[in-house]
């Protein structure tokens, strides 16, 4: 991104966002890491009623008997979680369910600093590639029992080892994470298959624990509808597909939470979700679309909460089909969409050019590489050069999980089929279907063209482009053996020579164009106006971190 089209878009952030706590957002994000990752939408219309009480109707806060009230909250996403089981899944609204009920060994404050959770201390193991825990005493799982160290190296084998329970879909996630051992009560050592530079940033933001023997004692089916953790809230009930209501745990090992009841919902329109707010019937919304900002700002109920994400949005092209196996017709893609357009009007200023895969101020950023100019002719060009001219290619994309996702993936159609020798078009698609394709086995099941978002909470570029445009990467859709020769070295690297490696992978990424580069998503919400609680560049909607004013 050039230095003006950065002061372009936070000028427009800061306008529709609103002032210094807008401003406050971005510096926040602007220096070292924090959350996620990525990949059906259902629930009411317009007209749905619901008796949950709003904290409008009650107030957390000491009764006359000394007790807590009554304080319930209710978020509403774009969709429903896939399931319970806190390691089979790569959404990131799964994600924030799951994020209330499971807690990992490390976490991170909203500012993206490491923070202890479950282990108090960790450290690397001289003259070797090992790293050691040191879990915390006396925190117990919902169902009983007090965590061990057992528990935790149970729980990264069942991420990093098929044998012990299944192909997690999260193994990238644990990069350079061969197995772990309980060496004592409380202490769990870590085995690397190297260096691995980046593994205790991992573990600051993967890795939800499970209770070895409620695991094992329970088949898949059951872990997909139920909870067990230790966090600061555990399931009551479970409709899928529908909601998830979950009780404050009151022996949590912190504080226990404001917040007595808790209930996620999903509507997949956004302008649904905003009519919910607004009426009272939910209490924090996301992806509240540019042209309902000020509504939301100027009513009495709710006010806007935005920050930058660590999300990329972009449009993968699968390399080994026609025609996007020609770098010059994938280059053309890139020229034909006028980008600063997409940012500007589809998004209203809520987001920013990209031009490679790791965004501004991730490890390995490269500071010389800008977003493709829009430049028609020369994708016209491209297009002859590459043998595909009149080549007719649909894209797919999914429907109110991200900002404007249908309108930025009309828009990206709309300027290819402006082309004279490319026709464009869009299939919507439900988000869950989509998703299952994009993790199928192999690159051959997935879509010719897709839009998807990527959030990386740990905002290290390496593990973006790992799992997105390695050659066996989770999403990927292309291969190049130079490109894992870098990511290879980078693994063995630390500081600033690492960062100069996954440099020159973001510059060969641009040039070869597996992706059409779209925005960096901001997250902008809805929320309540009797709630106190601040937007992360994280995505993490934390009700833990919720408190009535």
């Amino acid at each position: 991104m050039t230095d003006d089209q950065s002061d372009v878009s936070r000028r427009q952030y800061l306008k529709l966002a609103g002032g210094a706590g807008a401003a406050a957002a971005l510096a926040g994000c602007s220096g070292g890491g924090n959350q996620t990752s990525t990949p059906t939408e259902t629930a009411g219309g317009d007209d749905t009623e619901t008796d949950t009480p709003t904290p409008t109707e009650t107030t957390a806060g000491d009764g006359d008997d000394g007790s807590m009230e009554e304080f319930s909250v209710t978020i509403t996403q774009g969709q429903m979680p896939s399931g319970l089981d806190p390691h089979d899944h790569r959404e990131t609204p799964t994600d924030i369910v799951m994020l209330h009920a499971y807690e990992g060994v490390l976490t991170r404050d909203a500012a993206g600093a490491v923070q202890d959770a479950l282990a108090t201390d960790y450290s690397r193991i001289e003259g070797s590639n090992a790293v050691e825990f040191q879990l915390r005493e006396g925190v117990t799982f919902h169902e009983g029992g007090e965590l061990t160290a057992e528990d935790v190296a149970y729980t990264i084998d069942r991420i990093v080892q098929e044998d012990v329970g299944f192909a997690s879909p999260q193994r990238d996630q644990l990069a350079g994470v061969t197995g772990a051992e309980a060496t004592g009560d409380l202490t769990v050592r870590v085995e690397n298959d190297g260096l691995n530079p980046i593994v205790f940033s991992e573990f600051a933001t993967y890795c939800d624990v499970m209770q070895k023997s409620w695991t094992e004692e329970n088949d898949k089916s059951y872990i997909g509808q139920n909870m067990n953790g230790t966090g600061p809230f555990r399931l009551d009930t479970y409709t899928e597909d529908e909601e998830v209501v979950m009780t404050r745990y009151e022996d949590y090992w912190q504080e226990p939470a404001a917040v007595t009841t808790l209930t996620f919902r999903a509507a997949s329109e956004a302008s649904t979700r905003v009519n919910q707010l607004l009426q009272g019937e939910t209490d924090l919304t996301v992806n509240v679309p540019p042209q309902e900002v000020q509504r939301v700002n100027d009513s009495d109920a709710a006010t806007i909460k935005a920050a930058p994400s660590t999300r990329i949005i972009y449009n993968g092209m699968r390399y080994d089909v026609e025609p996007f196996d020609s770098v010059e017709f994938r280059q053309a893609m890139n020229y034909a969409i006028d980008l600063e357009s997409i940012v500007s009007n589809v998004l209203g200023g809520f987001g920013a050019q990209t031009g490679q895969p790791t965004l501004e101020g991730f490890v390995g950023h490269n500071p010389d590489v800008d977003p493709y100019p829009y430049d028609p002719d020369r994708a016209e060009q491209l297009v002859e050069e590459s043998g595909y001219a009149g080549a007719e290619i649909e894209l797919n994309t999914p429907v109110g999980r991200y900002l404007k996702d249908l309108e930025i993936a009309q828009s990206v159609a709309g300027f290819v089929d402006e082309l004279p020798n490319v026709s464009a078009s869009v299939r919507q698609r439900d988000f869950g279907s989509l998703v299952d394709e994009l993790l199928a086995g192999s690159i051959e099941a997935r879509p010719h063209w897709f839009l998807i978002g990527w959030g990386e909470a740990t905002f290290d570029g390496g593990l973006v482009m790992t799992a997105l445009l390695s050659s066996n990467g989770t999403l990927t859709t292309w291969k190049n053996s130079d490109f894992d020769a870098l990511l290879e070295q980078a693994g063995q690297q630390t500081g600033d020579t690492r960062d100069q490696t996954l440099q020159e992978a973001n510059q060969m990424a641009h040039d070869q164009a597996p992706w059409i580069f779209l925005n960096r998503q901001f997250s902008v919400y809805g929320v309540n106006s009797d709630i106190e609680w601040e937007a992360r560049s994280d995505e993490r909607v934390d009700a833990y971190a919720m408190s009535p004013k």
